[in-house]
């Protein structure tokens, strides 16, 4: 969210919760509304300590954060009315909506019965390959890697190269150096045969996380069925679109769309782009994801919505309601519009 580590990051939520600055910044900055991203929701994770722990938060968390909006006066919408009350001007109140990227089965086990307490509905961005199982969770599987041997050898453009996994410490440099080796050194399309080449000199099953936490097609087609829930597309494969050339990032958006039509009946009218980031998604992806018909797209940038988002529907920003900050008073610092600009350099629109 802000520049520098989770400890400096956590300063400054508190500094500002504690100053009451946030309250009274509302006004200003705080926006018209605002996207939450969740990933997983668990009470149970695999591995509590793992490198990937961030990307969960517990039910009860999701429970006590929605019923603090709810007394604070947000109204929870889906995305097609927060899109309307952004064309809009605001016009209605504030406004929040909720969604998930990737597919995780707890968004159905263990998020569902939470936002069915509250009435609170949600859109789940789906990955056709993830559910099928033609694309690993890779970002699981490395901390399988990095855990099943003290040390291991990535083969690199500069020859054989040792990694050290034999402390905790080691194990987070060697998690990180193996997130650069799959997303910068190794093309999207070649990140599968090397994440398997990986694996098996490890003796690590590179389908197991991919098995054991996202849902099936069963299960997406009960998603799609709940009354509360909207099934949005997040690519076919699940690649940093910005790494591909045009046309397979085009294939990637529009297939995407095609496949999720083809196995629950109704083409989504909205989708999230993997990872989100800068060096993710820009301009061109944003032109190819309204060509595709999309009604709205979203990213991983921090910050609220603004009535000018209006003419940027398809690069909405969201807040990002993760593991590293679970306490209520960050979010609602969060929600303010305070972060907004220091997360994106002074920026109050946040867009591509």
């Amino acid at each position: 969210m802000i520049d520098g580590g989770d400890t400096l990051r956590r300063l400054v939520l508190n500094a500002v919760g504690y100053s009451g600055l946030a309250p009274l910044a509302r006004p200003l900055v705080g926006g018209i509304g605002a996207i939450l991203m969740l990933h997983r929701v668990t009470a149970n994770l695999e591995r509590p300590d793992g490198a990937n722990r961030h990307l969960n938060i517990a039910p009860a968390f999701l429970d006590a954060l929605i019923t603090d909006m709810k007394a604070g006066g947000t109204e929870f919408v889906t995305m097609d009315e927060a899109l309307e009350r952004v064309r809009r001007g605001g016009k209605g109140g504030q406004f929040a909506t909720i969604t998930a990227d990737d597919g995780y089965r707890d968004n159905l086990t263990e998020a569902l019965p939470v936002l069915e307490r509250h009435g609170v509905p949600i859109t789940i961005y789906i990955a056709p390959a993830l559910i099928d199982g033609t694309v690993d969770l890779w970002w699981e599987v490395i901390d399988d890697i990095v855990n099943a041997r003290d040390m291991l050898f990535l083969n690199t453009a500069e020859g054989r190269v040792m990694i050290d996994c034999s402390s905790p410490a080691k194990r987070a440099e060697a998690n990180a150096r193996l997130q650069e080796y799959l997303t910068i050194d190794v093309r999207e399309e070649d990140q599968r045969t090397a994440l398997h080449e990986l694996s098996r000199s490890c003796g690590v099953d590179p389908t197991g996380p991919g098995r054991k936490t996202l849902m099936g097609w069963e299960e997406v087609r009960a998603a799609a069925a709940h009354p509360l829930v909207t099934i949005g597309a997040h690519t076919v494969h699940h690649y940093s679109l910005k790494r591909l050339n045009e046309e397979t990032a085009r294939r990637e958006i529009i297939d995407a769309g095609r496949i999720l039509e083809s196995e629950l009946g109704e083409k989504p009218r909205h989708m999230a782009y993997p990872y989100g980031y800068p060096s993710a998604v820009g301009e061109r992806e944003v032109v190819l994801a309204k060509a595709a018909g999309y009604a709205s797209a979203v990213t991983t940038r921090h910050g609220v919505l603004r009535a000018d988002h209006a003419g940027h529907l398809h690069a909405l920003p969201r807040i990002s309601i993760n593991g590293r900050y679970q306490r209520v008073s960050y979010i609602r610092t969060m929600l303010s519009g305070i972060t907004t600009p220091l997360a994106n350099a002074g920026k109050m629109l946040v867009t591509v």
